[in-house]
């Protein structure tokens, strides 16, 4: 995460918000008021889906039993069926 103050980010907006693009950083913008974060909106996209995820008892069970398998009870990558 990068921390920058209201008047660097207005000087080096683009910079900031490209970093955020390319690098998936997380930056913090703190102002007079209080803090904004930017991120990209892959970065956004990817938290929201999380989020949903764990809502869902029932995703979170399998997630969770998947997380607790030996690998050797494990399906290899070729062997699943898309």
């Amino acid at each position: 995460m990068t921390n920058t103050n209201i008047t660097n980010f207005r000087r080096n907006v683009f910079d900031y918000i490209n970093q955020a693009i390319e690098y998936n950083d997380v930056i913090n913008v703190s102002a007079k008021n209080g803090n904004a974060v930017i991120m990209s909106e892959e970065e956004y996209n990817g938290i929201m889906e999380t989020l949903y995820l764990s809502t869902n008892a029932r995703v979170k069970k399998e997630i969770l039993e998947g997380k607790n398998t030996p690998l050797s009870e494990c399906l290899s990558a070729e062997e699943v069926d898309w």
